[in-house]
Order: C-alpha cells, then structure tokens, then sequence
C-alpha cells in the first residue's frame, strides 16, 4: 500500500488539493514512520546508556541522583512507549483510509493541524469541546 518515491522531500500538503489524496497519505505514513523510528532509536540509546552506567556511587548522594535520573528517564521512555502506539495508530488509519478525518464529527482535520501533530484523531473545534467537558469534570 506504500507510494514509496511519489512524493519529494519539499513536497507539503496543500488545501488546494483534494484532502488525503495519494501524496497527503504518503507524507503523513513517511512523517509517522519516521518519527517512530527516531524515538526507537533514542529509546535504543537509552538502554545502552542505563546498562553502561556505572552502579557503584560509593557517595550516597552521588547514587541517589543516578537513580532519580535513571527514574526519569524510564518514565520518558514509558510516554514514548504510548506514543509509538498511537503513531502505529495512525498509520493503521491511513492505511484504512479514515485518517484525517475526525473521530467526533467526521469533518477533515486542518492539515496545519496534522501536520503540526499528525497522530491527531480531533478537529481543533473537537478537541477544544473535549477538554472543556474534562475541565468541567475535573472542576466538580
């Protein structure tokens, strides 16, 4: 399903084209694809890190700090874990043909939008209608 070499490097989604047309899907799968793998391999890198770095801190305080950042870091790694789903998310979406579209409404999200963060399954209209029925909740 890929149309890998259709699209150039400079080449960005425009409104004066039709809205997820072969170029647009193309260029969102290669944005998510390779920003999944941009954090697989900081995550790769990570663990090469943690498991190189030395244990013994003979200083108490030396150890502590090496521990708050080795939870820290896993923490950011947990985040990206999530992340990567939601990014495999929406190349499934792609590849369904309903990505780009809103999953509220079913109007087309701006593709300033998406291009901005392209894992996005709201409009901005939707979006912001979420978040104040979260914030009304969360008030209560």
């Amino acid at each position: 399903m890929a149309t890998a070499g259709m699209i150039d490097d400079g080449y960005r989604p425009s409104e004066d084209e039709p809205f997820m047309n072969d170029r647009q899907r193309d260029y969102f799968r290669r944005k998510l694809q390779t920003w999944k793998d941009d954090i697989l391999r900081e995550s790769r890198e990570t663990l090469v890190a943690l498991q190189t770095e030395n244990e013994n801190h003979p200083d108490i305080a030396d150890r502590a700090s090496s521990e708050t950042d080795r939870a820290i870091e896993l923490r950011a790694r947990d985040r990206q874990r999530k992340l990567i789903s939601k990014i495999d998310s929406a190349i499934s979406r792609i590849d369904e043909g309903s990505y780009g579209y809103c999953e509220e409404t079913g109007e087309p999200i701006a593709l300033k939008r998406l291009d901005a963060r392209p894992i996005a399954t709201l409009s901005v209209e939707a979006q912001e209608r979420h978040e104040r029925r979260e914030r009304v909740y969360r008030d209560d």
